[in-house]
């Protein structure tokens, strides 16, 4: 359907995993920014929506939702300055493919492809790397659409610009982000199976560093670990365990895994060591295929680095209430960033990273219980995912938490991208 100012209508979408049924009226898909400014200009409430990959309602609205997919797929290279500069709809698969075949490369990308640019950045979505900052920290600029339908742009170093880039689309919708971009690279990605809890916790820091990108997987009983997927960067892991050896008690795959037991690894990108390009490696799965969706809920809590082995014993005691539920964990790593709102702000963090079966009454009654296992680490819930607490558990872990409050309360003083989600996790009403 197309509405008479001629954007894209739809009234009934879900999210991702089909958990839940957005509020909102309507939805609306604008072609152009200025379409997009009259449609926030003229609406009472409002959210901006992405690629549908949150497991909360941090995107619903009962007002008006805007997707910015059908907004020209703008991806302008500056090789000068190694930015790239999108449009507030563009996903990463289709960013990563273009700056490929210019010869450009992002320094981090997250386990999906699939998700948008815009999206995973207001959430602080991480990927992974002791070096690495979550994808965020790669913000050079941006444009926002404003309540009243004006457009303001930021530039890193001016004033609040680290309380913009991670916004929980409370501050307005972002029309455009300039993205800092570096030479492309290579990388090769090797699995090695069947790790040892014993040798892992004892060696972390050196099991972390092995490579660029390292990611755990397991479901948390037992005394070992299912999986270590490695992402060695050419010429840059002199750490890094070459093919054919053992890892702290596991040895390589034979053969491409998926991280969850039984599922084909047809759909994730190349392992086995094989050398190949950045935009092919770094995500864990492939921009063709669509994994899991429909099949999963998740949660993640982000653990500053220096609590990661008593968080990860943590866990491990609560393998008999959280196993049963699980499709599969994942343990990744983040530098620390200056964001505000980002779970990585002025600490090295870890990710303890829950896919859960899609038992959303079950999922919610252990939540509880794991953060209060965590509570003594400072954990950090993802903005995108499911989690309990509320703005008076979450606002403490945060040092900035009050002047984004305030920076919110400037931006959009009517309330306009208020929803639910914010009311409850971030303002407190």
């Amino acid at each position: 359907m197309v509405s008479e100012a001629g954007t894209e209508l739809h009234t009934e979408e879900y999210n991702w995993a089909g958990n839940l049924r957005y509020a909102a009226a309507e939805i609306r898909e604008p072609r152009t920014v200025p379409e997009l400014q009259e449609l926030v200009s003229g609406a009472s409430r409002l959210r901006a929506l992405g690629s549908r990959h949150s497991f909360n309602r941090i995107a619903d609205t009962e007002g008006v939702l805007v997707s910015l997919e059908h907004l020209a797929p703008a991806i302008d290279v500056d090789p000068e300055s190694l930015t790239v500069t999108v449009s507030g709809g563009v996903r990463y698969g289709t960013l990563t493919a273009e700056l490929q075949r210019q010869g450009f490369a992002l320094h981090n990308l997250a386990s999906l492809p699939h998700i948008s640019v815009a999206g995973a950045v207001a959430t602080a979505t991480h990927g992974s790397g002791d070096r690495n900052g979550n994808l965020a920290t790669a913000v050079a600029g941006l444009e926002i659409v404003t309540a009243d339908g004006g457009i303001l742009t930021f530039r890193r170093g001016d004033a609040d610009f680290d309380g913009m880039v991670v916004n929980l689309g409370a501050l307005g919708v972002v029309s455009s982000l300039t993205l800092d971009i570096e030479p492309a690279f290579t990388v090769a990605q090797t699995v090695f199976e069947d790790l040892s809890w014993d040798q892992v916790l004892e060696n972390f820091d050196d099991v972390t560093s092995a490579a660029y990108s390292v990611s755990l997987f397991t479901n948390w009983s037992g005394d070992r670990i299912a999986q270590a997927w490695l992402k060695s960067r050419a010429a840059a892991d002199a750490n890094a365990e070459p093919q054919g050896t053992a890892f702290f008690g596991g040895t390589p795959a034979t053969e491409a895994r998926h991280p969850i037991p039984g599922v084909s690894g047809s759909t994730c990108t190349q392992q086995l060591g094989v050398p190949g390009p950045w935009s092919d490696r770094l995500a864990h799965f492939r921009m063709e295929f669509t994994p899991s969706k429909g099949d999963e809920l998740q949660s993640e809590y982000l653990v500053p680095r220096k609590h990661a082995v008593d968080a990860i014993r943590a866990m491990r005691r609560l393998s008999h209430l959280v196993s049963p539920l699980l499709l599969v964990s994942e343990i990744r790593t983040m530098a620390a960033d200056s964001l505000w709102l980002s779970p990585n702000y002025r600490t090295d963090s870890i990710g303890l990273h829950l896919t859960w079966r899609q038992d959303q009454p079950a999922v919610e009654a252990v939540l509880p219980v794991i953060e209060a296992e965590l509570a003594p680490f400072a954990a950090r819930p993802h903005w995108g995912k499911l989690f309990d607490g509320d703005a008076s558990r979450v606002a403490p872990l945060y040092p900035r938490f009050a002047d984004f409050k305030a920076l919110a309360g400037r931006l959009d003083p009517e309330g306009k991208f208020r929803n639910g989600f914010l009311d409850t996790k971030v303002f407190g009403s």
